[in-house]
């Protein structure tokens, strides 16, 4: 099996703005393809995105992404992806807190806007591939197929927000940065050597499309306040809040509940219900998961034909934990080895067989021994 292609393509470089998007476009460059980069404008306003160095969205990161292709010596454009990226991406990011549910909106940009609305012009103006600055790894099988695996430094993998892509999709895709072990210091180091500006620009860790960060009242803002009612499980009555909107499974601070419960232990968020506009609360060890359902099951191939043992990744930097699946229609029925905690409804649950991402699907119900949560 191979990792990369023998000949040289024509390649789209996806640029935003930071270090490793410039460096991967800088490496395919060298490696002998023809590269072309993009920025993508992802806001109407970029002002109303962050500022400074900290997001992928603003005029800042634009002018980075130029100033490194220049020094990399390719073409550079600017696409507007903007009205896209609201309707794929924020707009479905409201409407899930709004339904109780807990997304991960750079799952759903990597499936909608980097390999579907950009990979579909990419390939209509017959570039060969997106080049992208995910550390993960494309391997081309004897038969022409292609598998998506883990970086080849577990501490850097991005093949959680990856496990979207289908196979068409990854035949049509390059990661140069996940298949060497290189620490982000070197990463830089290499930027600086090769003269781009953006290698001591920070990381993003944020939701881009939140200027301050604050995800409760970006979702506040837009769906305005509704008090309602925070339980224990016995249905009684500790407190209020001003959204359900505003909590996620497993929280355990700003439950404003105001007394602490009967044994003086911590309790956090249970479950949430937009219906009746209520969030519950308890103990940490009703959290406890044994099972999961899920929905929208995407395969990086071919679809599991009967029932596996796999490992499971149920956040971008969460860990590893065995599982036994099965796909039921069009539901990825789930059974933990052992329990887990903090599975919320709308997380994507990644599926791995050693590094190889099998598929994603999206956490429709999360079944505990006490009670289900959906």
């Amino acid at each position: 099996m191979t990792q990369t292609s023998q000949r040289p393509l024509r390649v789209l470089a996806a640029m935003s703005g930071g270090v490793d998007s410039a460096v991967a476009a800088a490496r395919a460059a060298e490696a002998g393809h023809d590269v072309t980069g993009v920025h993508l404008a992802l806001s109407a306003n970029p002002q109303s995105f962050r500022t400074g160095a900290r997001g992928c969205c603003t005029i800042e990161d634009s002018r980075d992404a130029r100033r490194a292709a220049d020094v990399i010596g390719i073409p550079f454009y600017v696409w507007d992806l903007a009205e896209r990226f609201r309707e794929d991406v924020v707009e479905d990011f409201i409407a899930e807190y709004e339904a109780g549910r807990t997304p991960n909106p750079c799952l759903r940009c990597n499936e909608k806007i980097k390999f579907a609305a950009l990979l579909d012009k990419a390939l209509a103006l017959g570039f060969d591939a997106v080049c992208t600055g995910h550390y993960a790894t494309v391997v081309t099988l004897e038969d022409g197929s292609r598998e998506l695996h883990r970086a080849s430094d577990m501490a850097k993998d991005q093949s959680y927000v990856l496990g979207v892509l289908d196979e068409r999709q990854l035949a049509h895709a390059m990661f140069p940065l996940g298949d060497t072990l290189t620490t982000k210091e070197e990463i830089r180091a290499e930027a600086e050597e090769r003269g781009l500006a953006v290698a001591k620009k920070p990381d993003s860790h944020d939701i881009c499309f939140i200027a301050d960060g604050d995800t409760q009242g970006f979702l506040a803002a837009r769906l305005g306040s509704a008090e309602g009612d925070i339980l224990d499980e016995s249905g009684a009555k500790l407190g209020t809040h001003d959204g359900a909107f505003g909590f996620t499974i497993g929280q355990r601070k700003g439950l404003r509940i105001g007394r602490p419960a009967a044994d003086g232990k911590p309790r956090y968020v249970l479950d949430i219900s937009p219906v009746n506009n209520t969030v519950t609360v308890g103990p940490k060890e009703a959290l406890d998961v044994t099972a999961l359902t899920a929905i929208r099951p995407r395969w990086c191939g071919t679809a599991p034909a009967a029932p596996g043992t796999y490992t499971a990744q149920l956040r971008a930097h969460g860990g590893e934990t065995e599982v036994t699946a099965s796909l039921e229609g069009d539901e990825l029925k789930v059974t933990f080895a052992e329990p887990v905690r903090g599975v919320a409804p709308g997380q994507a649950i990644v599926l791995y067989d050693g590094t190889r991402v099998v598929g994603s699907a999206t956490i429709s119900s999360a079944h505990r021994v006490a009670a289900e949560v959906s």
